[in-house]
């Protein structure tokens, strides 16, 4: 079974650098976050361009639009009602809190913003930690669907842990270095897409020698 830290070496010799996240300002790296969750990446960039057509890809300016221009403006993203009111609310905070400067908010030790984060409704621990990591350059690493499945094929898990669990397993086990949890949690991202589905994709797999799925595909590990 491989450590932690040769996966990600060997991922990225394949790969290469993934250059995420992809946004021009740490918030609306943060947008793209929350529009992310339930769709695709591709949806969420038209989301973004059209908020960035609009020009109002600041805290002041989403949180006072129009409740059904941001709506509209967000459609191809998914769920637009319902990530539109996590997005107002979420700017609301901060230009209640933090003169509208995610930067602010951001300044504070880790553990305290990112229970400040969990407790704004609609921002999960994936979110969080991803706004966490991108924007805000901490050291919390990112854990979502396709780091469960990956490593569950690998053998560093059985299936069934917490987000918690996975995350603190991958802090324990890594450097700490924000440059490495960037950079990993979007090679595990580059990965899942093009090789590890949930109907695996194996040939050419640089993790192919080292994966359970391939040796038994019967298992429960697809």
């Amino acid at each position: 079974m491989p450590t932690l830290l040769t996966v990600y070496q060997r991922l990225l010799k394949h790969y290469g650098p993934r250059h995420w996240w992809p946004a021009q300002t740490p918030f609306e790296m943060a947008v793209g976050a929350i529009l992310t969750q339930n769709t695709n990446w591709k949806n969420v960039e038209k989301a973004i361009d059209n908020l960035h057509a609009a020009k109002v890809l600041t805290p002041a300016a989403m949180a006072d639009l129009a409740r059904d221009e941001l709506e509209n403006l967000i459609r191809p993203s998914g769920f637009f009602r319902q990530k539109s009111e996590r997005l107002q609310r979420f700017c609301c905070y901060l230009k209640k809190n933090y003169q509208g400067s995610l930067e602010k908010m951001l300044q504070q030790p880790l553990a305290c913003v990112r229970q400040e984060l969990l407790a704004l409704k609609g921002i999960g621990p994936e979110t969080a930690d991803s706004i966490l990591l991108y924007a805000g350059n901490h050291l919390s690493f990112v854990v979502d669907a396709y780091t469960g499945r990956l490593f569950t094929r690998l053998g560093q898990l059985k299936g069934d842990e917490s987000y918690t669990q996975i995350r603190t397993l991958f802090m324990q086990h890594l450097p700490a270095e924000v440059a490495l949890y960037n950079e990993y949690h979007a090679l595990i991202v580059a990965h899942s897409k093009e090789h590890c589905r949930k109907r695996p994709l194996c040939s050419d797999c640089p993790l192919s020698d080292e994966c359970r799925y391939l040796l038994d595909p019967q298992s429960p590990l697809g």
